[in-house]
């Protein structure tokens, strides 16, 4: 599949080229960083939003404001075409406030681009276990 779009050459790199095309708004472009089966926990404490259109549902909000999203890598693991990362990430409006934080967890797979994207997003870490 091509597409316009930049690709994540490395895991590492998914968040911050996400955070380049959240400060453009440019939505399709932020989806194509996500597979196909891909299960977003966000917020944790409600139902996971799954697929691309989970994925796109998942920054709509995001959009008007354009935020910027800093994200560094903190742990990282690859076997073949999948991974696990963990990251501390941070969105400041223009002014560089704070206005939302946390620590992620995410499994990543290499997508049909060539390029990598997210498997499981858990930006707020893994949700507590369900009985």
């Amino acid at each position: 599949m091509t597409t316009p779009y930049k690709k994540a050459e490395r895991p590492r790199d998914i968040a911050n080229t996400i955070g380049h095309y959240l400060k453009e708004g440019n939505l399709d472009a932020i989806v194509t960083f996500f597979h196909p089966d891909c299960v977003i926990c966000f917020p944790p404490d409600q139902p996971p939003a799954r697929g691309l259109e989970g994925a796109r549902k998942a920054f709509e909000p995001f959009m008007e404001s354009k935020p910027n999203l800093i994200s560094t890598v903190t742990h990282e693991m690859i076997v073949g075409d999948t991974g696990v990362l963990q990251a501390d990430w941070r969105i400041e409006d223009d002014e560089g406030n704070v206005v939302a934080q946390g620590n992620s967890t995410e499994v990543v797979k290499k997508l049909d681009n060539g390029g990598w994207g997210y498997f499981i997003d858990c930006p707020l870490g893994l949700p507590g276990m369900q009985d």
